[in-house]
């Protein structure tokens, strides 16, 4: 009974009044990127945007994402919950309500946003709730954050597609929470481009093989 409802737990977002407390000092992380030495948290650079994506285990998911041309530079962190400054042991608690995410920081002249959507969505699996694959729990759920109301239309209508283009190839619904974008919190330094500093570390970063149709919006 008891790994029954610790399992129940796990697999729903808690109410604001249920989660854990936090802290009101941000934590420490890495001052700058492991492979390109850009400062993490800015100044980033005139015209540039960010864009917020949950797609389960964040080690493998900001890899893909700090390889795709037009973005700038990556870090992961915490979102899409309640505790304020959460460690990664509190975040896999399933008692923050927080999200694993990956934040980019974009060229929109060379990627644009619904280009970044397409590689959110082939490169995960935005059909099983609060999970990918083997990683269990809701800080691997599938979460978009926009930041304003064209990148929500935008958003929602590329979860439509991808929806339409998974039925038709007889899989289940998107699953994706599209939310407004809250507070970031930086994950650990060690998080930070976690396999760059090791190679051999686990990805479970895994698509569904279908094509999302959306144009990428790279021209470089």
């Amino acid at each position: 009974m008891y790994l029954l409802n610790m399992l129940g737990k796990k697999l729903a977002i808690p109410a604001a009044a249920e989660a854990l407390p936090g802290r009101p000092e941000p934590r420490p992380t890495a001052d700058t990127h492991h492979v390109n030495g850009r400062p993490l948290k800015g100044p980033y650079g005139e015209g540039l945007r960010t864009a917020t994506f949950g797609l389960g285990c964040f080690w493998g998911a900001e890899r893909r994402f700090w390889q795709t041309p037009g973005v700038v530079v990556s870090m992961v962190g915490y979102a899409g919950g309640h505790t304020p400054n959460p460690t990664y042991e509190e975040v896999c608690t399933g008692l923050t309500g927080h999200n694993e995410v990956v934040r980019v920081v974009y060229d929109p002249a060379v990627i644009s946003y619904a280009g970044l959507l397409k590689v959110f969505f082939e490169n995960h699996d935005p059909t099983q709730g609060m999970r990918q694959g083997n990683d269990v729990g809701t800080q691997y759920r599938s979460g978009i954050y926009y930041e304003t109301e064209e990148e929500r239309a935008t958003a929602e209508d590329a979860a439509a597609r991808y929806g339409a283009a998974l039925a038709a190839r007889g899989l289940k619904a998107v699953t994706t929470e599209i939310l407004p974008a809250g507070p970031f919190y930086y994950a650990e330094a060690y998080h930070q481009q976690y396999l760059a500093k090791n190679p051999n570390g686990y990805c479970g970063l895994g698509g569904t093989g279908v094509s999302c149709p959306l144009p990428t919006g790279v021209t470089a």
